[in-house]
């Protein structure tokens, strides 16, 4: 098995300061052709957060509660964090790994699934980074997708049935669950996997597993009795480009055409309440159910809870030690390792991911 001897984060990053917004999102989007104006529009969701992220907080947060389970379980790795879009940028992680004399690094990324943002663009992230390093840059081998792990799936149980409890109580009963996650193109999500899709029959494996971690959600809440759905959020491509749907406002405003009086929005898709999690949905997802007289709660992502920080320690063994792997469901272990062609969208430059979640994490 590889001998490891450094564990990396990789993220996607965010503003902590309002100077730092706009700066932000030209990263995100730069050579994507996003107009000034949509950037504009975009920054005013973190101005009215003060200008800054939840996500670097939250990725200190999982570090040490990672580094605490590491520790009990008597895993010694140094710990190291980088980012795709602000500081600590992951380049500059990578050199000072490489000061230290790290010889080869286990990465977590924050997102749980396949998809060209959620695991093609990390990989090339961290290729990018080492190049750019140079010869004495440490190996970097990515930890496989955990969306159907034990100890993804049970923080969201428990968070959905405390959502739950949290709706008036003669209208928990008939609660729907809506799941969410990040919108993608239909053709990003159809070249999702190994071989960009191929091995899936052009299908895709990103909606295949966020359907497989939402249906295990679900049977773990309120007894398994109650509806759910798939929806989805934060769309940022133009109209004249399919994107996975429904939009999670639209599908609250048909539940509430057919009789829904409660939900409870899952966001399956993310790691953390990051900035997206915040606005689009305890922001405009509430507002909408708001205005159609459903009551409206909303689960908590995994974050730094100690079940999710005790499935990366897992996660760490299995690659260092062969330990058993865990996996929930129908689809089996995912590999350990992604293939050289997994998740392969030919045009990631007419993709503006204007938001946090758009690999989150």
């Amino acid at each position: 098995m590889p001998a490891y001897d450094a564990f990396l984060l990789v993220s996607f990053g965010g503003p902590e300061d309002p100077d730092d917004v706009m700066p932000f999102l030209e990263n995100v989007t730069r050579g994507r052709g996003v107009p000034p104006e949509r950037l504009a529009g975009v920054a005013e969701h973190y101005y009215a957060f003060g200008g800054v992220s939840p996500i670097n907080q939250q990725c200190r947060d999982l570090l040490a509660a990672v580094r605490a389970d590491m520790t009990a379980s008597g895993l010694a790795l140094p710990l190291y964090w980088g980012n795709r879009n602000w500081t600590p940028y992951l380049t500059d992680t990578v050199r000072a790994m490489a000061a230290d004399g790290v010889r080869r690094a286990v990465a977590f990324v924050t997102s749980a699934y396949s998809s060209y943002s959620s695991c093609r663009q990390y990989l090339d992230d961290i290729d990018r980074a080492r190049a750019a390093v140079g010869p004495g840059a440490p190996e970097i081998d990515k930890i496989r997708r955990y969306y159907n792990h034990p100890g993804f799936i049970e923080p969201f149980a428990s968070a959905a049935a405390d959502a739950l409890a949290a709706l008036p109580p003669d209208l928990r009963g008939g609660a729907h669950l809506v799941f969410t996650a990040h919108s993608v193109p239909v053709a990003m999500a159809e070249a999702s996997g190994p071989g960009g899709g191929k091995a899936t029959g052009g299908r895709g494996s990103y909606v295949a597993e966020l359907t497989e971690a939402a249906r295990l959600v679900a049977e773990r809440t309120g007894g398994g009795r109650h509806p759910w759905s798939l929806a989805y959020q934060s769309r940022s491509g133009p109209p004249s480009q399919p994107w996975l749907e429904p939009d999670v406002r639209d599908h609250i405003g048909d539940l509430a055409k057919s009789g829904t009086r409660a939900v409870v929005v899952i966001p399956v898709g993310f790691v953390s309440d990051h900035m997206e999690v915040r606005h689009d949905l305890d922001v405009e997802a509430a507002q909408a159910a708001e205005s159609l007289g459903v009551a409206f709660a909303r689960a908590a992502t995994p974050g730094s809870h100690p079940r999710f920080a005790s499935m990366v320690t897992e996660l760490v063994r299995e690659r260092m030690t062969g330990a058993p792997c865990a996996a929930l469901g129908r689809l089996g272990v995912p590999s350990q390792q992604c293939p050289a062609d997994c998740c392969r969208y030919p045009q990631p430059a007419a993709v503006p991911p204007v938001a946090e979640g758009r690999g989150p994490e």
